[in-house]
């Protein structure tokens, strides 16, 4: 009996020493070889490379001779600091007993991830691309997982769902980059975002549902021009070109808003054009103007784009160009150059103007002045004839004979010669 009991304790202390030795093995690599990673504040144990395990070795700082201790002082053992800081990091050197260079151990402290901020946009209505971030910086090497599928969409009955579709792999782009991009996405469903921060201390998660109407945003126009209008000192002419990212079709088409201003205005002010050019009719005479402009999915889905970068343009201060028909078309003839000892047109002041911006233009007030004209005239005329009535259909109020009115015939026909006598 009791030889059986000893031979369970021996099995047990064997079990026991097998479960040590495995937990106190040397943790797997990630990242370059001969580094160690670890969290301040939690206890950390190094492993001597290159001996096997149980060889006595002792333990020293890189460019030190002190011999380092662990928790334990017999040889053999790892190293083992208790609640590691920042200045436990470092490069460890272990040395065999007969002096012989053991292997080196490199420790970096950091903490584990945490979850990564993430924001999706669509450039048009075919892909789109995510972007990430750490929310908490952890000091480590870090790489990221990305991945997306295809969410479950509600049936017409509001009960049913179909099976989700997925995952697939968001391809970072370039590799390593903190950027995937989903190509060939349908634009009527919803996909969830899968973007997994890992270091050597752990893994974390995050999951993100988008749709592309919410995150559409286009680029912004590209090749705006703005000219200046021959002749109308008031006048500016803006053109510009679909963001080369949009596939321009028939069924998703982009709409624009237009922003103008003088140099010396800080104030914009906005038109939202019909197609792909503008003309301004209010400029101020006489000074640069800047323009940009940006673009929206015509049935307003996602948000405006970022605008365009600004491009400038001067009112024209010449007179009218005379043109000339030339084989069918208008030909600009060119202004003569002026002498030279013509005195130069006056530059515009660039300092602030303090007067308001008078934004009426010269032939609006014309008409505006013959509308009024206009109905001032007819509302004499209805006032006349209103009066004419009123006077025409009054009582007299006094009693005796009336008075015949002013229609009535001023010779009694009784007296017309040739009336008979009745």
């Amino acid at each position: 009996m009791s030889s059986s009991c000893s031979g369970l304790s021996r099995v047990l202390v064997a079990v026991a020493t097998a479960l040590v030795s495995a937990s106190s093995s040397c943790p797997q690599a990630w990242g370059p070889p001969g580094v160690q990673y670890g969290q301040p504040g939690r206890s950390m144990t190094l492993c001597c490379p290159g001996v096997t395990s149980g060889a006595p070795v002792s333990w020293f700082r890189d460019g030190e001779t002190r011999l380092l201790q662990g928790s334990d002082s017999e040889p053999g053992r790892e190293l083992v600091l208790a609640l590691a800081d920042r200045t436990d990091e470092g490069t460890y050197i272990c040395r065999t007993l007969d002096g012989a260079l053991g292997g080196m151990v490199t420790l970096q402290l950091g903490y584990p991830p945490a979850r990564p901020v993430v924001s999706c946009r669509a450039a048009d209505y075919e892909n789109f691309s995510c972007t990430w971030s750490p929310s908490q910086v952890s000091g480590l090497p870090t790489r990221y997982l990305t991945s997306y599928r295809k969410k479950t969409v509600p049936g017409a009955d509001g009960q049913r769902v179909s099976p989700s579709t997925g995952p697939w792999p968001c391809p970072q782009d370039p590799p390593g980059a903190t950027r995937c991009v989903v190509h060939g996405a349908e634009f009527w469903s919803q996909y969830r975002i899968n973007v997994t921060e890992v270091n050597p201390l752990g893994t974390s998660t995050r999951l993100l549902d988008v749709s592309l109407q919410s995150i559409l945003r286009p680029d912004p126009p590209q090749g705006l021009r703005v000219e200046s209008v021959p002749g109308y000192p008031r006048r500016l002419h803006a053109s510009w070109m679909y963001p080369a990212s949009w596939p321009r079709q028939p069924h998703f088409l982009l709409k624009f808003r237009l922003q103008y201003r003088p140099v010396q205005h800080p104030a914009w002010s906005m038109v939202e054009p019909a197609g792909l050019e503008e003309v301004i009719t209010d400029a101020v005479a006489g000074l640069p103007h800047a323009v940009r402009v940006s673009a929206r999915d015509f049935l307003d889905a996602g948000t405006w784009s970022a605008w365009s970068p600004e491009a400038w343009g001067t009112p024209s201060t010449g007179p009218l160009p005379k043109e000339i028909p030339a084989g069918g078309k208008l030909y600009m003839q060119p202004e003569e150059n002026p002498q030279a000892d013509s005195p130069a047109p006056p530059r515009p002041s660039l300092l602030p103007d303090p007067r308001p911006l008078d934004h009426r233009d010269p032939l609006e007030q014309m008409a505006v002045l013959a509308s009024l004209g206009i109905f001032s005239f007819l509302g004499l005329v209805a006032g006349a004839l209103a009066l004419g009535l009123w006077l025409r259909l009054k009582p007299d109020g006094k009693d005796g004979p009336q008075k015949p009115g002013f229609l009535a015939p001023m010779i009694p026909v009784d007296k017309l010669p040739g009336a008979p006598n009745l």
